[in-house]
């Protein structure tokens, strides 16, 4: 075998040996037969013998399988996997064969059991879905439509021996693995009569109960309620409750049953558990076979770009992308990678001012410091040693004569290294941990100094400027405008800076009130010295006479560099501060060319998401502003002035600096960027950033009392076991769960690349009739709007419930044929159906129609005007209804658009169930609390009350399960302010915000909550419990069949009592003053 060969294979046994096994491996998902045992590893399927021993594996490929599932008779596995770009649902032979894919829907399904018949697949589908809820549906094996259960909302389930009954987890979490979970999202295990939804209710105990296995009288679960999860028993006809697994360790994760025995996995070790007898056994495995996503390999990066900078005199670009730094050339020459390292990470590069050098940061050594390397790659790299304690660095900064380097760090310190008295020297602290921190930090054009912006307690931004002689800081505006982006002429005389004075509320960044304000900014200069003159005297042109030519020789030479020393007078620096004759716009970096020349990055004044900004280049001597490029991300300047790095979409761009772009100009050739990968050198490299990121990022030191050394050694041994990336982030997500908190989460990394099959949908529900596909609902959109459009509601198509789908671009379509498939690679494309009122064809026409990527937004849509339509029939009228998905852009657009639209009602349910928050949501609180305050008359027209734009009625608030962070603080909030009840279920129980950490180097995520939200009187109020209702009332499943919400219901009954009792005010119009006023007589012979 081969080196790759043996890169790509391990052989691990696990059991009988634990103790003696170096790396044990993460074997999910166990399922059960007679005879053998099925489990998900390295993305793969394997199956084993009930006793143990050399596993085979049963799907290989691309890596991406998961959560097999044995037929009753144990001659299938359905599996999930992710085949065209989606997650779909497949069956293969247990002993071996070619799988047939089931489902071909563009949402994610997931095989999560069987029909006790074995005809169908019970299968997971967010597929019909209005928010966030998912159901269960059964896949016929003969293909076809799938039927969903009567259940809304529904995430695992096993039937009763019979098929009549299922014991199901109606909810999912967003945190399953959180470790002492106790908010809302805790799972609980309800046994429903499938002829009617009725419900009974297992004990639950405010733990979370997964896995349900029906067997015979008994429901098996696992449950946390009594530490880590175990197996319970719950016996259907008693109701009595026993735990059947005194576990101390790590929870079981998962579990199947079959014939008497379950089968279940703790932290990768499988067991083996009968009913019968009690004996608990565990089941050596060996899996020696091949892991794809082991093998090393080489990658292209140029989608991976983190950081950016460019050389002195602009001949190449160096980049930050998969933890490696290149330099890519401006036109000739190779692009290089100047590090080669899979096992570290190198972050944020910049080029030294003579250009031999390279500076970045390094985890080389175990911790990240300060490195230094030849820019063409050669010879070994000078490292630095940072100090104790360790973090994170940022944003290394050359002085001009390449002796210093300025640099930041995690814990909001700036620092400056001399590179030939290494110590670092603090040069400041920020003072608040917030989006708002950032230093700016640029150097004067001697060395000796330091500017840089600091939050104030105003938490506005000023200018500083340290002496390095002296180490000190001079704060030089005056805290009364929000200050950035400042920097020194390279002649040394000014200092150029940015100031707003319409921030407002932007600075709040957490609050909603921080949304959408439009924010100016001029640019100023400070003139250093008191000798000097003002840079913007009044010109003239003279007549200097011939003599003057000479002086014009050298124009268009490079001006020598100014190496005099610059000195600045502190005294009245105020009034030596002048604003340059620039527009005031929302400018968002500003960089200094040469000197007199200012390169201004402007945005939008109220930005949104994907906002592009305009490049603008400023000459003091010509007093005028020029516009170089449109559509700029981000830009960075030669030392030199001459040349210009700029990032357009995802292409970057070296140009000249002095002239406006043209557009192509300048391309680099980043598609030829790319690193080699060693997966497991990688792995390792990221197991250790992961806790780096926690110990520096988390917002508690003591890391909610987890020995964070004793943690990180625990779980280490796991990591030579890992098969694939996911079963790396199942590592990640298991460890960190001991952290205990909410929005701790693990995301992406370099998973299998498969190519995508988009499969169009036409915004519709479908039946079965007379061996034909029946629209059973037709979705309306908003037409006029690009992300909502209805496929079969366009002009000219009006499609109508009851008609039949014939065929689809030719090809006949019957009711065993899978739908989806006719619509793959059709998102965007003109599609022609055969629709008709007749099964059999009679009368049908051909309409031409484009299918959309997803339907979600058209179900949601729906969703969200049956509830605003059914409030205004039981309220007659008298209500408003207004939807929050979150609170962030989504939810302050729908209050803005549909809370304002309704001040005509007489009070206000708000919906924020489903709420994904965001922001901390004051804006909408305050506005729900306006009260009158006067009112007005006019001569035409009717009186009104001031202000206007409000509901003075009752008001209450719609909360569940998944209304979490932002979600649990508005209803917090809402209740904390007495504007009315909350009705419905606890919300999720997650305050503690997240952003602004590293990716990891493959491009993975990991959070670290950093931003921890409690009450003002000292305590967590809602981080782990999240907000009660008022009013509990839960989504019973038989009156949602029958058509109820009983939620929303409940609302208006509420608020309809509180309007009858405390009805809508009426205010009596004053009489017209008369004043009785009298006029002075008319005096004899006067006019």
């Amino acid at each position: 075998m081969g080196w790759l060969g043996r890169a790509a294979a391990i052989a691990i046994l696990f059991g009988a040996a634990a103790d003696a096994s170096p790396a044990p491996p993460l074997l999910q998902s166990p399922t059960l037969s007679a005879d053998r045992i099925a489990f998900a590893y390295g993305g793969e399927i394997w199956t084993v013998p009930r006793a143990g021993g050399d596993a085979t594996l049963l799907v290989g490929g691309q890596g991406t399988a998961s959560a097999p599932v044995f037929s009753p008779d144990g001659n299938r596995i359905a599996y999930t996997a992710n085949v065209n770009g989606n997650d779909d649902v497949f069956v293969v032979p247990a002993g071996g064969g070619q799988p047939t894919r089931l489902t071909w829907h563009p949402d994610h399904d997931a095989a999560v059991g069987w029909t006790p018949d074995g005809k169908g697949v019970l299968i997971r589908s967010h597929r019909h879905a209005t928010n966030d809820s998912y159901q269960l549906y059964v896949m016929p094996m003969t293909g076809g439509l799938p039927t969903a259960l009567p259940l809304s909302m529904a995430e695992q389930g096993s039937f009763s021996p019979d098929g009549s009954h299922i014991a199901y987890n109606p909810i999912g979490q967003w945190e399953p693995d959180w470790r002492d979970y106790h908010g809302g999202q805790t799972t609980r295990i309800w046994i429903a009569r499938l002829s009617d939804s009725s419900i009974v209710k297992l004990p639950h105990a405010n733990a979370n109960d997964s896995d349900p296995m029906w067997m015979g009288d008994t429901v098996y679960f696992l449950s946390d309620r009594d530490g880590p999860a175990t197996l319970y028993a719950y016996a259907v006809g008693s109701g009595k409750l026993t735990r059947l697994i005194d576990n101390h360790g790590f929870p079981i994760d998962g579990a199947a049953a079959a014939d008497g025995t379950i089968v279940y996995s703790q932290m990768g070790v499988l067991h083996l558990y009968d009913v019968a007898s009690g004996h608990d056994q565990r089941v050596p495995v060996r899996v020696d076979g091949p892991l794809p996503q082991t093998v090393p390999h080489f990658e292209k990066v140029a989608k991976q770009i983190q950081h950016a900078g460019i050389s002195p005199t602009g001949a190449r670009a160096v980049f930050e992308a998969h933890g490696e730094i290149l330099t890519v050339p401006a036109d000739k020459g190779d692009i290089r990678n100047i590090t080669n390292t899979s096992n570290a990470a190198e972050r944020d590069p910049a080029w030294s001012p003579d250009g031999k050098s390279i500076a970045y940061f390094s985890d080389a050594g175990g911790e990240y410091a300060l490195t230094i390397r030849s820019q063409d790659g050669l010879g070994q790299p000078r490292r630095i040693n940072l100090g104790q304690p360790p973090s994170f660095f940022y944003s290394p900064v050359w002085s001009p004569d390449g002796k210093r380097i300025a640099y930041s760090d995690k814990r909001l310190n700036l620092w400056y290294v001399d590179l030939e008295h290494p110590t670092p020297v603090k040069v400041d602290t920020d003072r608040f941990d917030t989006p708002l921190h950032e230093f700016d930090v640029s150097w004067s054009p001697d060395g000796r100094w330091l500017t840089y912006t600091k939050q104030l307690p105003n938490h506005l931004r000023a200018v500083f400027v340290y002496a390095l002689a002296t180490h000190q800081a001079t704060q030089v505006t005056d805290g009364m405008s929000d200050c950035l982006y400042p920097v020194f002429d390279r002649n040394g005389k000014y200092l150029y800076y940015t100031a707003s004075t319409d921030e407002g509320l932007s600075p709040g960044w957490l609050d909603m009130t921080s949304e959408a304000h439009p924010v100016t900014r001029s640019v100023y200069v400070a003139v250093l010295r008191k000798d000097l003159p003002s840079p913007l005297q009044p010109q003239s042109d003279e007549d200097k006479g011939p003599a003057a030519e000479d002086s014009h020789k050298n124009e268009g030479k490079p001006p020598a560099p100014d190496k005099s020393m610059v000195d600045i007078d502190f005294d009245g620096l105020a009034q030596r501060t002048l604003a340059l004759p620039i527009e005031a716009a929302n400018y968002v970096g500003m960089v200094a060319g040469k000197s007199g020349v200012l390169y201004l990055l402007q945005a939008p004044q109220v930005p949104g998401e994907d906002a592009a900004s305009t490049l603008q280049r400023f000459e003091l001597d010509q007093r005028k502003t020029d516009k170089l490029a449109e559509d700029v991300k981000q830009f960075a300047l030669s030392d030199d002035g001459n040349k210009l790095l700029y990032q357009s979409g995802d292409d970057w761009f070296i140009t000249d600096a002095g002239k406006p772009v043209k557009k192509g100009d300048g391309e680099l050739k980043t598609g030829g960027m790319e690193v080699q990968v060693v997966p497991r050198q990688e792995w390792a490299q990221m197991y250790n950033e992961v806790w780096r990121i926690e110990r520096d990022f988390f917002y508690d030191p003591h890391h909610h009392g987890l020995d964070l050394l004793a943690a990180e050694q625990r779980f280490r041994p796991y990591l030579a076991g890992v098969g694939s990336r996911e079963d790396l982030n199942v590592l990640f997500r298991r460890m960190l769960a001991y952290m205990s908190v909410g929005h701790m989460f693990v995301r992406g990394g370099a998973m299998p690349e498969i190519a995508k099959i988009d499969v169009g949908l036409l915004g519709a529900d479908y039946s079965v009739d007379h061996d034909r596909y029946r629209f059973s609902h037709v979705y309306s959109g908003e037409n006029w709007n690009p992300d909502l459009h209805a496929p079969l509601t366009q002009p000219g198509v009006n499609v109508q419930a009851g008609e039949y789908l014939l065929a689809v671009n030719g090809q006949l379509l019957h009711a065993g044929d899978n739908l989806y498939g006719f619509f793959q690679q059709t998102v965007g494309k003109q599609v022609v159906l055969r629709v008709g009122p007749h099964a059999d064809g009679s009368g049908a026409r051909n309409v031409t129609v484009v299918p959309v990527k997803s339907e979600f937004g058209l179900r949601h849509l729906d969703w969200i005007e049956h509830n605003r339509r059914e409030v205004d029939r039981l309220s007659d009228g008298q209500l408003a209804y207004v939807y929050l998905p979150d609170t962030a852009e989504g939810g302050f657009r729908n209050f803005n658009r549909y809370y304002f639209a309704q001040t005509d009602k007489h009070g206000a349910l708000i919906d924020e169930r489903y709420n994904h928050g965001g922001q901390l949501a004051d804006y909408i609180v305050d506005a729900l609390q306006r009260k009158p305050m006067s009112r007005v008359m006019t001569r035409e027209g009717e009186t009104y009350t001031e202000p206007t734009q409000a509901i003075y009625g009752p008001k209450a608030m719609l909360i569940n399960q998944f209304s979490g962070s932002g979600g649990d603080a508005l209803p917090w909030y809402f209740k904390r302010s007495e504007v009315g009840p909350l009705i419905g279920e606890r919300t999720w129980g997650g305050l503690v915000g997240i952003g602004g950490y590293p990716p990891l180097l493959d491009g993975g995520r990991v959070t670290a909550p950093r931003w921890a939200i409690f009450g003002l009187h000292g305590q967590w109020e809602v981080e782990n419990h999240g907000i009660a209702p008022d009013i509990e009332v839960w989504q019973d499943p038989e009156l949602i069949r029958q058509g109820h919400d009983p939620q929303l219901e409940k609302a208006v009954e509420v608020l309809m009592q509180q309007l009858k009792a405390h009805p809508a005010p009426s205010y009596p119009d004053p009489a017209y003053p008369d004043y009785h006023p009298t006029m002075p007589p008319v005096e004899a012979g006067g006019g």
